[in-house]
């Protein structure tokens, strides 16, 4: 059963230079003693100049809160009054939402763990010849990583996508994504051009729960946990950030060392089941792979590498040309405007994340999706935006595959943003 959560999601707005440092201070007291949930920036390091703040807390201490705000003179405004209203839209009727058949899947809202893999068994089952489920390992707490390869049989060794989803348990847009995209594919293969291209020349490598554990315990017991569910030996606190516990610059800046945060990067890099499992068939297959999508939320951004650090990766010119058009496909649905850059310019600096290690292992193409939005929802994107945020998102992801069927041309007058 869900953890009753009567809390509030908000944004404070550290717009005087001259209160920053003090509210830097207050965020750093709320953050230390438990007070909220930081949702953007996930750190408490990463609030800066002009800066604002998303955050989560606990009805119970909104008088606290009140309080040290007023103290700080920091402006701030309540995005959601009812939270727990909000988190009961998207986890009613659970016992309704058991579909029996493919026909009867509802993309359209959010799916279990359970529903998720029921589904994938389905696909499997009635779409072999462009389908193929196996397990590449299995989770701390013994759950399988299931993937999909979608794609046309073929002797031939095939270009190959990987596309992964859920790596952070409560963006629940991300798991989403994945089954739309495989959905759309199967269906589009038949009448469009440009997709049975893509099945028949390109494999995909879709996983569409990374973080089984930690998305588990989002639907049963906490709708924010972020982390995997491992131990700790030493803390009570449970779990490691999976984007911050790859081996490229671990632990550094942009990761925190200690077990309690939700960017803890975990006792040693690939210390989580999860990433090792990811990491040995990523290497097995190194030589095919020649896209990494990760698909996260929340931002509305298309980030590539490096997080680590900020350099330009030796071939920008390429990346930033295919992010481009990613992002022009992506607006051309609906509108909806994306910036695109290197994570640490872009988003901000962190240490030990996937699409470094990709991009350091031989995958030239090496992709963070922050779908939507821009703070109003946060990680609680109501169901109704699932259909507009998959196809635009699908566009996109079409747009970046289609790219590595022909040569690099770099467009010189690529847009920040659009």
């Amino acid at each position: 059963m869900m953890t009753v959560d009567f809390g509030w999601p908000f944004r404070l707005f550290l717009l005087p230079s001259a209160i920053i440092f003090s509210a830097v201070l207050c965020a750093h007291s709320l953050y230390k003693n438990r007070y909220v949930d930081l949702w953007q920036p996930n750190s408490v390091s990463l609030i800066g100049w002009n800066a604002t703040v998303d955050v989560h807390m606990k009805r119970r201490d909104t008088q606290r809160l009140h309080a040290a705000l007023k103290q700080e003179r920091i402006k701030y405004s309540v995005f959601i009054s009812n939270l727990q209203q909000e988190i009961e839209k998207q986890t009613r009727l659970r016992s309704s939402r058991k579909r029996r058949s493919e026909s009867q899947y509802d993309y359209e809202i959010y799916h279990s763990l359970e529903e998720i893999q029921r589904w994938m068994f389905e696909m499997n089952t009635t779409h072999s010849d462009l389908l193929n489920m196996f397990s590449i390992g299995k989770s701390y707490e013994g759950r399988p990583l299931y993937v999909l390869q979608l794609g046309k049989r073929s002797r031939a060794q095939k270009k190959a996508v990987w596309i992964d989803c859920g790596v952070h348990a409560r963006e629940w847009i991300g798991p989403a994504f994945c089954q739309w995209f495989v959905k759309e594919a199967l269906n589009l293969y038949r009448y469009d051009t440009a997709m049975r291209r893509l099945l028949n020349q390109l494999n995909f490598y879709i996983m569409p729960v990374f973080n089984v554990d930690g998305y588990h315990f989002s639907w049963t017991t906490d709708r924010f946990w972020r982390k995997t569910r491992s131990k700790n030996g030493k803390f009570h606190c449970r779990g490691v950030d999976a984007n911050r516990n790859w081996k490229v610059k671990w632990c550094e800046e942009g990761a925190s060392s200690h077990p309690c945060d939700d960017t803890y990067c975990g006792p040693n890099p690939k210390s989580e089941p999860e990433v090792r499992a990811v990491v040995k068939f990523l290497r097995k297959h190194k030589k095919r792979v020649k896209a990494y999508i990760s698909v996260h939320a929340y931002a509305q951004m298309l980030l590539y590498p490096y997080s680590y650090k900020y350099a330009a990766i030796p071939n920008f010119n390429c990346v930033e040309s295919a992010a481009h058009n990613a992002v022009k496909a992506l607006y051309s649905a609906y509108g909806v405007k994306y910036r695109y850059g290197p994570a640490s310019t872009t988003l901000y600096v962190s240490s030990g994340s996937s699409i470094d290690w990709a991009y350091r292992n031989g995958i030239p193409y090496a992709f963070a999706f922050e779908l939507r939005d821009t703070g109003y929802f946060g990680f609680l994107l109501p169901e109704t935006l699932i259909n507009p945020t998959c196809n635009e998102t699908m566009r996109a992801v079409k747009a970046i595959a289609l790219g590595l069927l022909k040569k690099c041309h770099t467009d010189t007058d690529a847009f920040p943003y659009i």
